[in-house]
């Protein structure tokens, strides 16, 4: 089968024909609305090169790339600069994979590119959950009056996917308005105690996944459109996502890695192994 538009295949460990594969990784090179520092669009290619510096295989979780079936399907091909183009053709692209029975996995590029691929999934898991990792909440009604933008990607999504079925962590940056609203819905699981024992209530749910990278602390992720000190550590969010392996996670995405901003490289290679372990965790 052929979807598209998509350009190049290339990360680590990839299978070389979709129908073999379970789960399709999709570029989403787009940063249009950024409201800081852009540059996310150039996240996709660097993952990919990254990649090959990474193992295949995930000592915390005891599996290797060699055990799954992921097909790279590239980068999907965005007319610059027209934002209804771009979400038109996430929604396209993940409709038909959803179509296929197989999973999403979306790596951006800004956060906005999220709701097309969520609005795909939730038409063909109605009952779907969110898992959302970030710094910032997202949830403003409108940004620069615009309603359509990264920091309102979550509220977007809220408007078809009930709060009881968002569940949030890492989060320390919002308007009191926002935070005002985490608390009315108990969307909020900050600790590791919290955030296991919510996971376990959604066993047997279909789940999308959404990390958006910026959740990692600065100090050891600072490649990233919009920095917020006191984050998680690489080893804090790597032990909640360990605990979403026995989850029904039929979508996911991981967003916000700007490459250019930490020029030793670090960031994008973390991004990478991130990458690599929500891979091992949907399958």
């Amino acid at each position: 089968m052929s979807i598209g538009p998509f350009l190049q295949r290339n990360w680590l460990g990839a299978v070389g024909e979709f129908d073999r594969a379970e789960c399709i990784m999709v570029g989403l090179p787009y940063d249009g609305t950024c409201s800081n520092r852009p540059g996310a669009r150039f996240a996709p290619q660097e993952i990919r090169l990254a990649s090959h510096g990474l193992e295949t295989y995930s000592p915390v979780l005891d599996k290797d790339l060699s055990e799954i079936r992921f097909y790279d399907a590239g980068e999907l091909d965005f007319q610059f600069g027209n934002r209804e183009d771009t979400l038109s053709k996430i929604e396209k692209a993940a409709q038909e994979i959803f179509s296929e029975n197989k999973k999403w996995l979306g790596i951006g590029g800004e956060h906005l590119v999220t709701l097309p691929a969520v609005k795909a999934c939730h038409k063909k898991y109605p009952d779907l959950c969110l898992v959302h990792f970030d710094a910032h909440s997202d949830l403003i009604n409108e940004y620069l009056n615009e309603k359509l933008s990264h920091a309102t990607v979550i509220k977007r999504i809220s408007e078809f996917i009930s709060p009881e079925k968002l569940i949030q962590s890492g989060l320390r940056s919002g308007t009191k308005e926002e935070f005002q609203w985490i608390r009315k819905n108990k969307t909020l699981f900050n600790t590791d105690d919290e955030f296991f024992s919510r996971i376990e209530k959604v066993k047997n749910t279909p789940v999308y996944l959404t990390v958006d990278l910026d959740v990692l602390d600065p100090s050891i992720f600072s490649g990233t459109g919009t920095p917020e000190p006191g984050g998680l550590s690489f080893n804090e969010l790597i032990n909640r996502l360990i605990a979403l392996q026995d989850l029904n996670i039929v979508g996911a995405d991981v967003v916000e890695l700007s490459p250019h901003y930490d020029h030793s490289g670090v960031s994008t290679l973390t991004a990478a192994k991130i990458i690599r372990e929500v891979l091992l965790i949907m399958h």
